[in-house]
């Protein structure tokens, strides 16, 4: 009994000693009256129309961000909050360990430090609008208290700045420079001095296959009919942080636009106002560079630059991990920057990083000149702040002008040394200071032909004419991309750089379902066939079965299931980070797949192929890297895999030989994105799964003529 008590007691002691050190309590959140300070400084209507998407209209253009981020919390607060909190990195304090590595990377790279550096050069309006973004998060966090997180309100200017810092470098793939650092092995050579003697070194090709986007825009004398049109087609993840939100903004200072926006954002990503457009996709030009340290074997904390030993710079972060309750894990991280940038220490070697976007804080500053843009001299002017570390731009306007943009922050790099390896991080000639200008970005416009094209492509193939950007043309440590995706080389094979590209044409191309003869699924399929399979009867006859497909990801088919199935996971590895079996296991894995869920080898590819919502649930066409593109989550539920990312926001925009614009849209679900109980959640799903499209409104008098709600935000009632 004495033993009993004396445990009992030395285990309060322990509670109390961990409760001081698990205990982190969150600050309460502030009243209403606190939250909607400065909200009357907006003067905002927004008007739903029958699909729920809202048109902002407002006197200025911080009073239409104002609406906007009123409106998407409306429809995604928690998305937005998740974005806010992963930019702030406390993300782990709220869903717990597997988030810390996302604060790690915030600190690692610095976020904060650049925004507390560099905001007040940020020009007026700019900060402005951030602010009035603010402003209408907080508003509706004050209306709706009950949906707050914790401690993460009031949010401020600097937070929606900070999401595009964090974000933009990830769209050129940094993500896999940092993955790479971290395995188990070195993942590349040192790069040799280019001089005499130098030796050749080897890496091993990897996959490009993206997730990617597809753009393309058609010049009047292609189009058969005198219009000039563009689409806007980018491949995202249906939900999440960087799912497609679709908007209109009208301000009478000038802006009125419509198109796509991600939680978090204050303006329009990509989408058209009423005289132009662009359309943007992932690049993966080589814009990161590692370099490898040389340590101090008597001193940790100093590395070799110039024949000099260096101290590293070292602070420590605390990250809460959320484990139950008020209770969190304070974790401590060490961090270390050079001169080169944030530095990374593995067990096998200390490196150093330097990369597109390092400290740039204008993201939003060149976004909001783009929503500006009132013709392609403005639009150009906008692009040549070049404060975008990546992504590629297909443009079109309502005069006839077309044109393609690599765009991308690229180093200044030294002339000679294969950048695409690891540096050798002793020498200070090869820590690049700034940017090559926006004049050597590689650009096309109005092509012979009259269309240009990108569907994560090498910018060598923007078009089906004859006058082609040259890769020769440009220095080799600029890292463009050299590569062909599914996509692009259907779209080749599906234009002939003179018959006409109609509406309806253009339709067909960007609704293929096909892969090409000369893509990695053919290869991969090639490679099974060549396999004797005569001892196995059941493999024997799926490989026979295997042999008829034609290749085509329509839903009817009955041989695209088996042929999909059998190509999918190595032409998905490139982002699921899953190595693929090869391609006789991928086989054997895809006829055991149908056996074991269909009791056939031949199910009609919408039976698997499905666009999942709520109650919703729709056959697709199309499939991974297809023009039609549909990425599953993983081999799926009862069978099917539902679609998780790819075609989503889509939009046809046309410009008359009046300059007169009609626009057709659809998106992947609806407006409401979270809430099931609204009619938005998954309306546009029956439309988005048979290709069909709604019609941009854009006049305000059909607007108000097909409004389901009109408010003003101010003016809404508290929700306890």
């Amino acid at each position: 009994m004495l033993l009993i008590k004396r445990l009992s007691i030395a285990l309060f002691i322990l509670f109390i000693v961990a409760g001081l050190w698990l205990w982190h309590p969150l600050p309460e959140n502030p009243d209403f009256a606190e939250l909607s300070n400065g909200a009357e400084a907006y003067d905002v209507q927004i008007i739903r129309d029958q699909w729920g998407v809202p048109h902002i209209f407002g006197k200025t253009d911080a009073d239409t961000s104002f609406g906007l981020a009123f409106a998407h919390a409306e429809d995604d607060f928690e998305t937005i909050q998740t974005t806010i909190a992963a930019s702030r990195g406390t993300l782990a304090r709220y869903q717990g360990k597997g988030a810390a590595p996302t604060d790690y990377i915030v600190a690692l790279l610095d976020i904060w430090g650049s925004i507390e550096r560099q905001y007040d050069d940020i020009p007026e309006d700019v900060r402005a609008i951030a602010r009035a973004y603010a402003a209408g998060l907080n508003l509706y966090a004050a209306q709706n208290p009950q949906s707050i997180w914790q401690g993460l309100a009031p949010f401020t200017e600097q937070d929606i700045v900070a999401g595009f810092v964090f974000k933009t470098p990830f769209f050129y793939g940094f993500d896999k420079t940092l993955l790479a650092l971290l395995g188990d092995e070195r993942q590349q050579e040192i790069a040799l001095d280019p001089g005499p003697g130098r030796a050749a070194w080897h890496v091993a090709a990897k996959s490009k296959v993206e997730r990617g986007s597809n753009a393309m825009a058609i010049a009047p004398k292609r189009s058969g009919d005198g219009t000039t049109r563009l689409l806007i087609n980018s491949h995202q993840p249906l939900t999440g942080p960087v799912a497609w939100y679709e908007a209109h903004m009208v301000s009478e200072a000038g802006i009125d636009i419509i198109g796509g926006t991600f939680p978090g954002v204050p303006v329009i990503l990509h989408g058209f106002s009423k005289n132009l457009g662009w359309a943007n996709t992932v690049s993966a030009q080589d814009l990161a560079d590692v370099y490898v340290l040389k340590i101090n074997p008597e001193k940790k904390n100093q590395y070799q630059l110039d024949g000099k030993w260096l101290q590293l710079q070292e602070s420590t972060i605390i990250i809460d991990v959320k484990l139950f309750g008020p209770f969190a894990f304070r974790a401590k991280r060490k961090l270390r920057r050079s001169v080169h940038g944030p530095v990374v220490t593995t067990k096998h070697g200390v490196y150093a990083l330097r990369y597109a976007g390092i400290n740039e804080v204008r993201q939003l500053q060149q976004y909001y000149r783009l929503n500006q843009a009132s013709d392609i001299d403005e639009f150009m002017q906008a692009m040549a702040i070049n404060a975008l570390p990546s992504i590629n731009y297909v443009y079109a306007d309502k005069t006839g002008n077309i044109g393609f943009i690599h765009n991308a922050q690229y180093p200044d790099r030294k002339p000679g040394w294969n950048w695409q390896k690891y540096l050798p991080g002793d020498r200070s000639d090869l820590i690049w200071q700034g940017y090559r200008p926006f004049a050597d970005v590689p650009k096309l416009q109005n092509p012979i032909s009259g269309f240009i094209f990108n569907a994560n492509n090498t910018p060598a193939s923007a078009t089906d004419g004859p006058d082609n950007l040259s890769l020769s043309d440009y220095p080799p440590e600029m890292g463009l991309q050299n590569n062909q995706t599914n996509r692009s080389l259907r779209i080749m094979e599906l234009s002939d750089g003179s018959s006409a590209i109609g509406y309806d044409q253009l339709l067909r191309i960007k609704f293929d379902h096909a892969y090409s003869k000369n893509s990695v699924a053919a290869q991969l399929v090639s490679q099974v066939l060549k396999h004797d399979w005569s001892g196995q009867p059941q493999m024997q006859q799926a490989a026979e079965h295997l042999a008829k497909w034609d290749f085509e990801l329509s839903k009817d088919s009955r041989f695209a299931a088996l042929g999909a199935l059998t190509v999918m996971k190595e032409i998905t590895a490139e982002f699921t980070k899953i190595p693929p079996p090869s391609p006789e296991d991928g086989f054997r894995e895809a006829v055991q797949y149908l056996h074991e869920n269909y009791d056939r080898i031949d199910p009609k590819w919408g039976e698997l192929n499905r666009l999942v919502r709520g109650q919703v649930n729709l056959p697709l066409d199309g499939g991974p890297d297809t023009l039609r593109a549909v990425y599953p989550q993983e081999w799926g539920v009862n069978g099917q895999l539902a679609a998780a990312a790819g075609d989503s926001w889509i939009a046809v925009v046309s410009w008359d030989d009046q300059g007169q614009q009609s626009a057709n849209l659809i998106h992947n679900f609806g407006s409401a994105t979270l809430d099931e109980t609204s009619p938005h959640f998954a309306d546009q799903a029956p439309l988005f799964a048979d290709h069909k499209w709604r019609k941009a409104l854009r006049n305000r008098a059909e607007i108000e003529q097909n409004a389901t709600r009109v408010y003003r935000p101010q003016q809404l009632q508290f929700n306890q």
